[in-house]
Parts: C-alpha cells; sequence; structure tokens
C-alpha cells in the first residue's frame, strides 16, 4: 500500500531540493549593489505621501472577508448543482440550510454597516 506512495515522495523530495538549490543559487550569485535609490520607498513615481504602514480601516477587512465567504458560496454552489439530481431532497434542504446560514449572516453585516463607506 505504502508502495505506490513512493513516486509521489520522490517527487516531493527532488521537488523541494531543486526549490532550495535554486534559491540558494540566487542568493549566492546575485548581485547585491544597494543604493540610496534602490532602498528608497516607491509610489506610482512620487515620492511617498505617508508612512509605508498606515493602518487601515476595519471596514477594509470586513469586505474582504465578506467577499471570501460569497467566493466560497459559489464555489460549493457549483458542485451541488451539477449533483442536485443525485442526491435528491437531503442534499436540497442541507443546501438551503447553508444559504439561509450564509444569508442571515449577511443581513447582519448589512445592518451592523459593514457595507457602508464614507
Amino acid at each position: 500500500m505504502l508502495s505506490n506512495y513512493l513516486p509521489v515522495l520522490m517527487f516531493v523530495i527532488i521537488a523541494l531540493v531543486m526549490a532550495m538549490v535554486v534559491i540558494g543559487l540566487g542568493f549566492v550569485l546575485g548581485p547585491r549593489r544597494p543604493d540610496d535609490e534602490k532602498l528608497s520607498p516607491y509610489e506610482c513615481g512620487f515620492e511617498a505621501f505617508e508612512d509605508s504602514r498606515m493602518k487601515f480601516d476595519v471596514r477594509y477587512y470586513l469586505v474582504a472577508i465578506l467577499f471570501i465567504i460569497f467566493d466560497l458560496e459559489i464555489a460549493f454552489l457549483f458542485p451541488w448543482a451539477i449533483v442536485l439530481d443525485q442526491i435528491g431532497l437531503f442534499g436540497f434542504a442541507a443546501m438551503a440550510v447553508f444559504l439561509g446560514i450564509l444569508v442571515i449572516g449577511f443581513i447582519y453585516e448589512w445592518k451592523k454597516g459593514a457595507l457602508e463607506w464614507e
């Protein structure tokens, strides 16, 4: 049984060794000539207006999380739609519960004002 996975293990080991060799060659053979121009912050050809470590509004992250949630929802909906005739009423009910929970979460976020920008 484990002998079936030996080629996969060998492939992973060879890939890791090759990656380490290539990265190591880049560090050893790569030129290192830092100067003020290379080390300066770059922002669209202009001098940086503010500190590059400025804080973002929390709503930015909330919208990003909402995007990920609804992106995953679509990732679950496509395979479900393909096998809907095979899984029957139970599969339909399970997806209805899943979508209901997502809709409740979306309404909660909407009511909290996470989707409104100032």
